[in-house]
C-alpha cells in the first residue's frame, strides 16, 4: 500500500508518517518500482499502535520504547502517565476557577483583569510573605478580592497570613459570609475550621446568621467557635453548646469567661444556672466535668445559682460538695 493510501486509511498524514520514518518508528517494508514507499499489513498495524499509544499521552521517543524495547515493563510508565495527568487536570482546573473568578468580578476594563490577575498570582505564592502583603492590600477593592480571598484562607496553613486574610475579609468583603458557609459544610475539618473562624472576625447581622446554624453542626469545633463569638455578641442561644464545653473540656475556660459576660443580663443568668444544673445532673459519673460545671456557677449571679450552690455544697463528691461551699462563702462575703 502506498503512503497516500496509508494516510488515508489511518489518518495520519503524509508528512506524519515520513517524519515517522525519520525517526525509525516505522519504515515501509518495500519500494515499488518506480521508487515509491510501499507499506505492509504488518507496517500499517504498527501504524496503529504509534498512534494507540500518542493517545495515552505518550512521547514519540516513549512509544518507540514500548515497541521497540523487549525488556520493556509498561506499568511504570503507565503509573507516570497517571501522575502527569494528574498535574495537568490540576494545573486546567487551576485555570478554569481563575478564569471563573475573573468573569465573576465583571471586569470593565484590561487594568481590573491585570489586578484580578496580580492578586491571584500572589496569593498562589510558595512565598509566605507574599501571599499575606497581597491579603493586606486586597482591601483596596480589587474586582473579585473577596472570592480570592475566601478560597485563600479556606485552604491557607500559615497563622500569619491566614489572620491578614480574616482580618481582610472582615474589612468589608462583601459575599464573603455566603462563601464562607460554603466551607462549613466541607468534608475536610481543617477546611470547616477555617471557614468558622473567618465567619466569627465579620460582624454583621448575614454571619451572625451564619454562625446560629453552626450551632448544630456535628462538628465540635466548628460548634464550639460559633458559641464562643455567639456569646460574645450576646446571643443566648449559645448558652446550652457553652455549658456543654464546660462539661467536655472543650475551650472551656474560654466558654465560662463567655457565659460569665452573658449573666449580665438577668434572665440570661437563670437560663445559665439552671443549664449547669442540668448538666451537672447528667454528669453523675464523670467527677472532673461537675467539678468544672460547679466552678462556673462561681460567675453567675442570682437566686437560682445560689439555692443550686447550696444544694451542691451536699453533694456525695467531695470535691464538688466543697468548691460550691467555698463559692457560696465568697457569694456570701459580697
Amino acid at each position: 500500500m502506498l503512503i497516500g493510501d496509508v494516510a488515508r486509511l489511518s489518518g495520519v498524514s503524509a508528512r506524519m508518517l515520513r517524519h515517522y520514518e525519520s525517526l525509525g518508528l516505522v519504515r515501509p517494508t518495500g519500494r515499488t518500482d518506480g521508487g515509491y514507499r510501499e507499506y505492509s499489513d504488518e507496517d500499517i498495524r504498527r501504524i496503529f499502535h504509534i498512534e494507540s499509544l500518542r493517545s495515552l499521552g505518550l512521547s514519540l521517543r516513549e512509544v518507540g520504547r514500548a515497541l521497540d524495547d523487549p525488556g520493556f515493563t509498561p506499568s511504570g510508565l503507565v503509573e507516570d502517565l497517571i501522575r502527569r495527568t494528574r498535574e495537568r487536570i490540576a494545573s486546567e482546573t487551576e485555570l478554569l476557577a481563575r478564569l471563573r473568578r475573573i468573569g465573576a468580578a465583571e471586569p470593565a476594563r484590561w487594568e481590573d483583569v491585570l489586578q484580578i490577575v496580580a492578586l491571584l498570582q500572589a496569593l498562589g505564592s510558595k512565598n509566605a510573605g507574599t501571599r499575606q502583603r497581597a491579603a493586606l492590600s486586597s482591601v483596596e477593592k480589587v474586582p473579585g478580592a473577596v472570592e480570592a480571598l475566601v478560597e485563600a484562607v479556606l485552604n491557607e496553613t500559615d497563622p500569619s497570613v491566614a489572620g491578614a486574610l480574616r482580618w481582610a475579609l472582615a474589612q468589608g468583603g462583601d459575599g464573603a459570609p455566603a462563601l464562607l458557609a460554603e466551607g462549613l459544610g466541607s468534608s475536610v475539618a481543617e477546611v470547616r475550621k477555617r471557614a468558622v473562624r473567618s465567619l466569627v472576625e465579620i460582624p454583621g447581622g448575614e454571619a451572625t446568621a451564619l454562625l446560629r446554624g453552626a450551632l448544630t453542626s456535628p462538628d465540635v469545633v466548628v460548634r464550639g467557635y460559633a458559641a464562643l463569638e455567639l456569646g460574645a455578641r450576646g446571643v443566648a442561644e449559645a448558652i446550652p453548646t457553652l455549658i456543654d464545653m464546660i462539661a467536655e473540656e472543650t475551650l472551656d475556660v474560654d466558654a465560662a469567661d463567655v457565659l460569665s459576660a452573658l449573666a449580665n443580663d438577668p434572665a440570661s443568668a437563670d437560663r445559665i444556672a439552671t443549664g449547669l444544673v442540668d448538666r451537672l445532673a447528667r454528669s453523675t459519673a464523670e467527677s472532673s466535668a461537675r467539678l468544672r460545671l460547679t466552678q462556673a456557677l462561681a460567675d453567675i449571679p442570682g437566686a437560682a445559682t445560689s439555692h443550686a450552690l447550696a444544694e451542691l455544697s451536699q453533694d456525695e463528691d467531695r470535691a464538688v460538695a466543697l468548691t460550691a461551699a467555698y463559692i457560696l462563702g465568697i457569694r456570701g462575703a459580697r
